[in-house]
């Protein structure tokens, strides 16, 4: 294999300016980089990512911190993450710290972290203080992706708009009891998603002279087995509601099977509204609140790499969120 002694002879210049040419760094004239990365392509040479560590006292690795891999947001945030890390020569280090409602989430443990990453990002999981607390000491780069603490990079949505906005479409079709969905629920972050999401529910339902009633509100666990029996359990417990919204999509499609275990007809008896924009929504014409969650995860990480290298970046990122009306909403069916 090739060295980076025969890159240089090959290309006529030092093995520092080889090594300056290939990581991209400045002082090095276009000429030159061109004639470099042309010389290490011809003699195959490959950079030992662990003789650039050294060099540079770096990883080339962010640590991801998330509770699932394995549900829409979550993967396509960590996807778009990957690849965006990728094309810049950095991998990933994958933690799960999964959410259940049948035990706690064991404590975010930083010394795993380390020495082995330049950075890390933190997707879609409530943390508490003193676990933000211990990421923040371990002195590299942090940043959040749809959820965080004021006081830190975060790239997310406008949630408490985004949970008016699903409400309201219920509301403006005529619908005056709506239930929903929400997340955990004991979740301890009150920057959490599912407690902003269910903050604009609220607000929504006031603005519009209702006041939020406890039995319309059931905890879905953010996947489509809990939507449908926590759909059925909302239904059991008030009859009367004709609209549901849902604060994801995955909980959504839980609760249109439910109403179909039920006998009961979607949008007919049943109005159902959703968040994320999954890829199978407009299969079962799931009416929405669409986000961008790939492009999230790859501007998240392209903010990890500024504060790596010492640029400013913004303190939050807040992306936009659309109505995407289907088919499972409409005016109700008078009773």
């Amino acid at each position: 294999m090739a060295g980076i002694d025969d890159v240089a002879q090959a290309a006529g210049v030092s093995t520092a300016t080889v090594s300056r040419a290939l990581r991209g760094l400045p002082n090095v004239s276009a000429s030159t980089r061109a004639r470099v990365r042309a010389e290490a392509e011809r003699l195959g040479y490959v950079p030992s990512p662990s003789a650039a560590s050294l060099a540079t006292g770096r990883t080339r690795t962010i640590g991801v911190i998330t509770p699932w891999v394995n549900r829409w947001f979550f993967a396509n945030v960590i996807e778009g993450a990957e690849r965006a890390l990728r094309s810049v020569g950095y991998d990933v280090l994958l933690y799960t710290f999964e959410v259940d409602d049948g035990r706690p989430r064991r404590k975010v443990d930083p010394t795993v972290l380390r020495r082995r990453v330049d950075g890390t990002l933190v997707v879609g999981l409530p943390l508490e203080d003193d676990e933000v607390a211990s990421l923040v000491a371990l002195g590299t780069p942090l940043a959040f992706v749809g959820s965080g603490p004021a006081d830190q990079v975060t790239v997310r949505l406008d949630d408490v708009r985004t949970g008016s906005l699903a409400t309201r479409h219920l509301l403006d079709l005529g619908h005056r009891v709506v239930g929903h969905i929400t997340g955990q629920p004991d979740l301890v972050s009150s920057w959490s998603p599912p407690v902003e999401r269910s903050t604009g529910y609220e607000r929504a339902l006031r603005k519009a002279g209702i006041e939020p009633s406890p039995d319309l509100v059931v905890n879905g666990g953010f996947d489509v087995a809990g939507g449908r029996s926590s759909t059925k359990e909302l239904l059991r417990r008030r009859p009367d509601v004709t609209a549901i919204f849902a604060a994801s999509d995955e909980m959504a499609m839980g609760a249109i099977l439910a109403a179909r275990d039920l006998g009961l007809d979607v949008p007919g008896d049943l109005s159902v509204v959703g968040v994320d924009g999954h890829d199978l929504g407009e299969l079962v014409g799931l009416t929405t609140i669409g986000q961008d969650a790939y492009q999230q995860g790859a501007d998240a990480s392209m903010l990890l790499m500024e504060m790596i290298n010492g640029a400013p970046v913004p303190e939050s990122l807040t992306y936009p969120t659309h109505l995407v009306r289907r088919s499972s909403t409409s005016q109700p069916r008078r009773r």
